[in-house]
């Protein structure tokens, strides 16, 4: 390897300014950009021995033309920016970032949770707009308000995340049910059959990774199996949901409501399914923030450094397969 490495930031501007990497422990040129389309990989890798990415994707193309390139660091748990197969026939390493967000994706889920569970949007708007002075009493019915205390929790996704929900549901009292993978059976009595989990929650939310067998896991027929009409919560990835057959679920009452924090596209443009919900009283989008509390990005980027130190030093960790 090269005595002096020269590291591309792809997309610095995805991590808050005021959150500091600490400086790397070995000789290296540090190159940043904010933002890096997918047009402009191939030619800011072109020398580079590390590439950090957020959400700059990392193809087959850039890497085999990246002959000095030895590690990918993923500035994030999800690896499906980078070509991790591609990586391995390059001999290029990929690490990704593990374990730092087991209570900021979690409160956030809640945070979704109770505020559609409660209407908490809907009441403040209709503060706003004068509906308080004009019923004429001390609180008004308009919108549905419900416990969590007793409801069923369904969780699809069985990692760190998933056990924290499961945890913070148990707290509030809530029956967490831990659904099994779509389309497998047997695995055994601490899972629960995904239609089951699916006709019998009371609130339904997704952390499962985004992979081929995942993509669209809730579509139309999923939907039409939720009896209990439930809140769909995802905070996990884009592409877990049909979001054109969440859209009609959502105006055909299948659901009593939804709480996204990610998309297929993002930024969503104007006319994209979940865009054309934000009007709605029982749905809320974030913009992908469900990560981003100071305490987990502090966390995220220290394992990002330790992630380039280790494997510099010959040490790799948290290295991501094609098989992972």
């Amino acid at each position: 390897m090269n005595p002096t490495a020269r590291i591309v930031f792809l997309d610095r501007d995805t991590i808050p300014p005021d959150v500091a990497l600490r400086p790397l422990a070995f000789p290296h040129d540090l190159h940043e950009f904010g933002a890096t389309t997918p047009e402009q990989v191939a030619e800011r890798i072109a020398d580079a021995d590390i590439v950090i990415t957020n959400k700059a994707p990392v193809r087959a193309e850039a890497i085999t033309r990246a002959p000095n390139l030895r590690l990918v660091a993923i500035a994030a748990t999800g690896s499906d920016v980078v070509d991790v197969g591609a990586c391995e026939s390059n001999g290029v390493a990929v690490s990704n970032i593990r374990g730092y967000a087991v209570n900021t994706v979690p409160e956030h889920t809640f945070a979704l949770l109770l505020a559609l569970r409660r209407s908490l949007v809907a009441y403040r708007d209709s503060v706003r707009a004068g509906r308080w002075g004009e019923s004429g009493q001390f609180c008004y019915f308009d919108h549905p308000i419900n416990d969590l205390a007793g409801a069923t929790l369904g969780i699809i996704g069985d990692g760190a995340l998933g056990r924290a929900v499961s945890d913070i549901g148990r707290a509030f009292g809530m029956r967490p049910l831990f659904s099994s993978y779509k389309g497998v059976a047997g695995m055994g009595p601490l899972y629960t059959p995904f239609e089951e989990v699916l006709r019998t929650s009371d609130v339904i939310t997704l952390h499962a990774p985004l992979t081929p067998q995942t993509r669209n896991m809730i579509a139309a027929a999923e939907f039409v199996l939720m009896e209990r009409k439930p809140l769909l919560i995802n905070t996990a990835r884009g592409g877990l949901v049909d979001e054109v057959a969440l859209a009609a679920a959502l105006r055909a009452g299948q659901i009593a409501g939804a709480g996204f924090d990610v998309a297929t596209i993002e930024p969503p443009s104007a006319d994209h399914p979940l865009m054309q919900l934000t009007d709605r009283p029982n749905f809320i989008l974030t913009p992908h923030v469900a990560w981003a509390s100071r305490e987990a990005v502090q966390s995220l980027v220290d394992q990002l450094v330790d992630n380039i130190e280790g494997f510099w030093k010959g040490e790799p960790r948290n290295i991501v397969t094609a098989a992972a």
